[in-house]
Parts: structure tokens; C-alpha cells; sequence
């Protein structure tokens, strides 16, 4: 089972066992949806939990998870991420995708030339931009339909079209 990091928790939020989880979500739809969770430092180390409430804060959410019934029981959970199952997420429309299905695509031009792989995602305010590096090079590709030709998450690469300037 594949765990996506959601978040991580950051504080007590009152004195019931609720945390403050620094959200990694764009939006607050996940929240609705989480029943589970799982808490821990990585992956592969994480301990489920049952979701009592998830509510929105401002970039934040506010957790309640059966078991932590007070602020003392929430302390040693501070700084530890928040996981859930990737197939928990609703499926996206056609052509849209998650960062965590793109992040380590191989980027490949429109020749077949492998230009590298897709390391981060930055978030601007009229699209996403796509760091690829590869070598001691790295390209800024905007997730423009000019220059994003084609996403193979099953293939496992992207094919871009290299603009003038880029």
C-alpha cells in the first residue's frame, strides 16, 4: 500500500487530544474523505489511527483521532507526518494529476532525448512549474500545453516541447 504525506503535526489544538496539522492538501475535500490516517515519521513506520474529526484551519487542519483523548497524548506525536492511502484519493478528471504521480517522471523531448526527471513542483499563480534536473542542468518547464506535450504515468515519463528561452 502506497501512503501519501498530507501533513504534519505541529501542535496540540485545545486540550481534548486535537492537533494542528500543517496541511499538505490543496483544498480541504481530502479531510471529508479520511476515516484512517496514519501517523509516524516516514511511511514505512507509521501506525494507523481512527479518524474522530478532521476539520479546516487556515493552511492547517485540526485532527482528532480515537485513542488521544488529551493534550499529553498528543505531545509525543508532535512533528510526526500524517499519511494516507493513495487510493483514498478521489480520482481526478482526465489530464489532471497528483504531484506525487508526476514528481519522478523522466522528462523526455519531443525527439525522445532524456532531459531528466521531475524533482519538484512549484506552485505559481497561473500554473505549476516543473523542475527537471538532469546532470548539472536543470530545466523550469510551466505546465503550459505548449510545452507539456504528453504525461505517461504509466510509462513513467513526460514528453515536452522545449520553448525558445527555457
Amino acid at each position: 500500500m502506497r501512503l501519501l504525506e498530507i501533513g504534519r503535526i505541529v501542535k496540540p489544538h485545545g486540550l481534548k487530544g486535537s492537533m494542528k496539522v500543517l496541511s499538505f492538501l490543496d483544498g480541504d475535500r481530502t479531510l471529508k474523505i479520511i476515516h484512517e490516517v496514519y501517523i509516524g515519521k516516514e511511511a514505512a513506520r507509521a501506525v494507523p489511527f481512527r479518524v474522530k474529526a478532521a476539520e479546516p484551519l487556515n493552511r492547517a487542519f485540526s485532527l482528532t483521532l480515537e485513542g488521544i483523548e488529551g493534550a499529553e497524548q498528543a505531545a509525543p506525536l508532535l512533528g510526526f507526518s500524517v499519511w494516507i492511502p493513495a487510493d483514498r484519493l478521489e480520482k481526478l478528471p482526465d489530464g489532471e494529476y497528483y504531484w506525487w504521480q508526476i514528481i519522478g517522471l523522466e522528462v523526455r523531448s519531443e525527439e525522445g532525448q532524456s532531459l531528466g526527471f521531475i524533482e519538484e513542483i512549484l506552485p505559481t499563480g497561473s500554473n505549476d512549474v516543473y523542475v527537471c534536473r538532469g546532470g548539472e542542468r536543470e530545466i523550469l518547464l510551466p505546465a503550459i500545453a505548449d510545452v507539456i506535450r504528453e504525461i505517461d504515468t504509466e510509462k513513467g515519463f513526460v514528453t515536452v516541447r522545449i520553448l525558445e528561452g527555457l
